[in-house]
């Protein structure tokens, strides 16, 4: 039988258009697509639409396979671990999550408690439950929902949540009446997705500006109209954003202006929310803190003269550092990210080794603290972090607990006795193939790579312990490094379809990301940027080298800031990859980061530097945009995926990345340049939880083909 003709892939328009800057010339034929009400654009969009699901429509099979190892696996009726709040009336109650097997959403739900001890049975019909919050009602008639914010008032009376359903994060926030049912007053619309309750009469939220930053924090009475709402801050520096949110304890609201480097918190007493707000250290470029209310004393977190940070104690009326003394000063090898208070000592949250940690401060009778306590943990390669309890007086904390082969644990810790209890494990449903899920049948390890500075970089690795390091298995490794985030070795049950297909799975930790603190981020960003890619590329071909995979069997993706870092790194090695899957990718950068009337570019310039306004940087962000440094060899196969509505990688990125790549790259039926856009959604992808199945088994079903054939579905 004939091999049937590949389809056509669509031709974008060009129009002459030449980008000026500091005495540079740049003919840019795509520039048009920066308006995204141009009908050439959406016109465009579907046509690639219709192309990818053309290339891929041999994978269909595949696709509902993968669907259905997820589905079979994820046990689709079940519900969180209910957590316990006391309310400032007196009531106690156990809140919970539902999710419905058939149903995309969640259900939030609460049902009275008698103290902590007396955990609910959840297990079938609650008596006294009572539903808060439907999701799925909310998301009716659209294909699009999120929420923003879904927080019960300080007496447990009210409900205050926001919704999204468009995918463009502006949000309608509305307030309930928990008793009655009756929403009070109309929804606030265009608001931003946090907010939080002083007391019950009044919520604090915020507004966000032309470039989707939140620049505002109103104050609004329950039951009355949007127009009687007053401004409480404006943040007119660009370059910072504002967030609101109130202190465990129900007494104070935190307002934080912060940028990439620099952050500043005011107090309002929830008392009296129409009382000026008290700033706790004025903002100085470059120091970084993080508050935390204590019973009559404020705990900070910064790294005022601290790279790795350091922790410091202030009275609850400080007005800034000449009133901070040192609790924990700062250890080079830990860099801490979190402290919580409770009344039986604090919680500090860490980064060390290259992990997450956990470690104790108790408080003795005399009120002193000990030396931080680490808690330990049998897995090397694993991640933990501490939830905070609403109470203050709370006798045990919950910790949350993965690795990439154990499932989310929700661990109970008693802070005097150091009991542990596995309150759940997220249960993985046994295959019909594979048979039920046995993590001592994956193995996971960390290697490192040498840079080419010489530098070592962690990778996380997990396969199947019968696939053999003898460079035959294919492998897929992801990666993000950018904004000091860190990407952690957790569980995924979508990945056991590639780990049992034969994958090896791997995550660069590259510079630029936040796994081995600071200094690992600042190594990475700005004008040490290029720190992010080529350690990419060296962790590639360290797990061809050590014989995880072959130099045809190894994928890379990663999303956002990561599709960026896959951009680069197929420019810079375009031979070392099979396959690239770049979701909503930032491969236009220096494009973006030019305008400052896009979406949120001014606060980006304290993380990729001011091309606008220093030729330095212009030039050094202009040697490594992917956009502009395609090469005319042999590529990778290139999926890149998107969203009409995203407001933080605006589509016109990856729509000009692919147009140009056709131009420049030679044509290769077997290795594709496909684009896939979807058209109600926003920088996360689609919301219901079944359609984000179907579309990571999309992307999978890809990559398995890339690299092994469609036979291996």
């Amino acid at each position: 039988m004939p091999e049937q003709p590949q389809p056509i892939a669509p031709n974008a328009p060009s129009t002459p258009y030449v980008r000026r800057h500091h005495g540079d010339e740049v003919e840019d034929p795509y520039h048009w697509m920066a308006d995204k009400g141009d009908q050439r654009l959406l016109q465009y969009l579907r046509e690639e639409n219709a192309y990818t699901e053309a290339r891929t429509a041999h994978l269909a099979g595949l696709r509902q396979s993968l669907f259905d190892d997820i589905s079979a696996r994820t046990l689709q009726t079940d519900l969180s671990v209910p957590s316990f709040v006391t309310h400032t009336d007196g009531s106690q109650y156990w809140y919970y999550t539902r999710t419905t097997e058939g149903l995309d959403y969640q259900t939030m739900c609460r049902v009275p408690a008698t103290g902590r001890d007396a955990l609910p049975d959840t297990g079938g019909a609650v008596p006294d439950e009572q539903v808060i919050l439907d999701v799925n009602a909310l998301a009716e008639g659209h294909s699009f929902c999120t929420l923003g914010l879904a927080d019960v008032s300080p007496s447990g009376r009210y409900l205050a949540y926001s919704v999204d359903t468009a995918g463009d994060e502006r949000y309608a926030l509305s307030v309930v009446d928990l008793a009655t049912g009756e929403t009070l007053g109309e929804p606030l619309a265009d608001v931003g997705p946090g907010g939080a309750w002083a007391g019950d009469d009044w919520v604090f939220y915020h507004r966000v500006d032309e470039t989707w930053r939140p620049f505002e924090v109103w104050r609004h009475r329950v039951g009355s109209p949007a127009t009687e709402d007053a401004l409480v801050v404006r943040e007119d520096d660009e370059r910072f954003w504002l967030n609101v949110d109130a202190a465990r304890g129900y007494e104070w609201i935190l307002i934080e202006s912060g940028s990439k480097l620099t952050t500043e918190t005011s107090l309002v007493p929830a008392a009296d929310p129409t009382a000026e707000p008290r700033c706790v250290a004025p903002r100085r470029q470059g120091v970084d803190y993080s508050v935390e209310v204590g019973r009559d004393e404020l705990y900070i977190l910064h790294n005022d003269g601290a790279e790795q940070f350091m922790l410091s104690r202030a009275p609850l009326d400080s007005t800034g550092p000449g009133d901070w003394t040192t609790v924990l000063p700062e250890d080079p090898a830990v860099r801490l990210t979190g402290v919580t208070f409770y009344d039986a000592g604090l919680v500090l949250s860490h980064r060390t080794d290259g992990m997450t940690a956990v470690s104790l401060l108790r408080r003795g009778s005399d009120g002193a603290l000990s030396a931080p306590q680490r808690l330990a943990f049998d897995e090397a390669v694993h991640t933990v972090d501490a939830a905070d309890e609403a109470d203050l007086d709370a006798d045990r904390i919950r910790l949350h607990y993965e690795s990439l082969v154990t499932p989310p644990e929700v661990i109970e810790y008693r802070l005097g006795s150091g009991e542990r209890a596995v309150l759940k494990r997220t249960p993985v449903l046994d295959h019909p193939q594979h048979g039920p899920y046995d993590p001592a049948a994956y193995v996971t390890e960390r290697s490192w790579a040498t840079a080419p500075d010489g530098v070592h970089v962690p990778v996380s690795i997990v396969r199947r312990a019968d696939v053999a390091r003898d460079g035959t298995a294919p492998c897929l490794l992801y990666g993000y490094g950018s904004y000091e985030y860190s990407t952690e070795p957790t569980f995924a049950i979508s990945r056991l379809s590639l780990l049992d297909r034969g994958f090896v799975f791997a995550i660069a930790h590259v510079r630029g990301g936040g796994e081995l603190g600071r200094p690992w981020y600042d190594d990475g960003k700005m004008l040490a940027k290029k720190n992010s890619f080529s350690d990419f590329v060296a962790v590639g071909r360290h797990l061809v080298e050590a014989g995880y995979t072959g130099p045809d069997r190894l994928a890379a993706e990663g999303g956002s800031a990561g599709g960026l870092l896959m951009g680069a790194a197929i420019n810079l090695a375009p031979d070392l990859f099979r396959a690239v899957h770049a979701a909503v990718p930032f491969v236009d950068a220096l494009t973006t980061i030019l305008d400052p009337e896009l979406p949120l570019t001014v606060v980006e310039w304290e993380e990729w530097g001011d091309p606008l306004h220093d030729p330095e940087v212009y030039a050094y962000m202009k040697s490594y945009s992917p956009y502009e440094n395609i090469a005319s060899v042999p590529y990778p196969a290139i999926l890149a995926t998107t969203s009409l509505n995203d407001t933080r990688v605006e589509v016109t990125e990856p729509a000009k990345w692919v147009a140009r790549l056709r131009d420049t790259v030679p044509d290769d039926p077997q290795r594709p340049i496909m684009l896939r856009t979807e058209m109600v959604a926003g920088h996360g992808g689609v919301s219901g939880r079944y359609e984000a199945w179907r579309q990571r088994a999309f992307e999978l079903a890809w990559l398995i083909d890339q690299l092994t054939g469609p036979a291996a579905g």
